[in-house]
């Protein structure tokens, strides 16, 4: 066990990042066969293809997850993930062409660099061609320019990035990467503050609709779409332990979980792991 997201099988994950304009994008590459769910809980989410991966839809199969940075401009950078996938015939079968099934979700850090520069098709085709199972964490990829501390103003927030955790319960493993970039101060399990606002003067502007914190759960636990979408719903769980104030109307929090193997096991566990794992995911970005 690495503590990464990557120890459920099959899984890889690879970052784009450019440290001069502070913006990046990340993909999280999916086995055949993966099955998702996710929950939207934040008031300002910057998506794509999310409804694809609702119990309502009769699609299957999802090929990978894309977070990126660059508010909702970032989200083009899915298309690059597509086409990499495209290349290796790897998509939902239809008749003509495999389209390959790609949710992806955006954080918003056009106030960090220069707000020009947002990651594109390009940038996601590099991020999946430099995934690995031993990914970096930290300010790397869509973590590049995440903040954390916000709720007292940008101008005294504290830098984050991107974490990662996992844990194991028998033969079932729960993986979770996170791009923490909230409102609120990432806490520790006592409550103690790990980064955050310090104690300068606050910005008179105070927070704006500028943060989110983006999770993928895995978990090599068989589960139907539908349980998939249950699972994601703990995800908010797991970032209302390691974020306070957590869930402000500031927050543009998006969840996807992923079940990509064939372990039989109690879904109460896996419930319980992707709480854990989205928690200690949170606060690994800020250490």
């Amino acid at each position: 066990m690495n503590g990464s997201i990557t120890d459920v099988e099959g899984i890889t994950v690879g970052h784009w990042s450019d440290e001069r304009a502070v913006t990046g994008c990340t993909v999280v590459l999916l086995p055949r066969g993966a099955r998702a769910g996710v929950c939207v809980n934040g008031s300002a989410p910057a998506t794509r293809e999310t409804p694809v991966v609702s119990p309502a839809s009769w699609v299957e199969e999802v090929h990978a997850i894309c977070l990126s940075g660059g508010s909702a401009f970032g989200l083009d950078a899915a298309g690059g993930v597509m086409g990499w996938l495209a290349e290796r015939d790897i998509g939902h079968p239809t008749r003509f062409a495999p389209v390959p099934i790609v949710p992806a979700a955006c954080i918003y850090d056009l106030n960090r660099g220069d707000p020009k520069v947002r990651p594109g098709p390009r940038e996601g085709w590099e991020a999946c061609a430099a995934a690995t199972r031993h990914p970096a964490s930290g300010p790397v990829g869509a973590g590049t320019g995440a903040t954390c501390g916000k709720w007292r103003g940008i101008d005294i927030a504290s830098p984050s990035g991107i974490g990662m955790a996992s844990a194991r319960s028998g033969e079932v493993t729960v993986g979770a990467l996170a791009v923490a970039s909230p409102v609120g101060d990432i806490v520790d399990e006592n409550g103690s503050v790990i980064a955050g606002a310090d104690r300068g003067p606050a910005d008179r502007g105070g927070p704006d609709i500028t943060n989110t914190v983006l999770v993928v759960v895995a978990t090599d636990a068989i589960m139907d779409r539908t349980w998939c979408h249950r699972a994601a719903a703990r995800i908010p769980d797991g970032i209302a332990r390691a974020v306070m104030p957590a869930h402000t109307l500031h927050d543009g929090d998006v969840g996807f979980f992923v079940s990509a193997g064939e372990t039989l096991a109690d879904a109460d566990i896996v419930f319980h792991l992707t709480a854990t794992t989205t928690a200690e995911a949170i606060r690994n970005a800020a250490r």
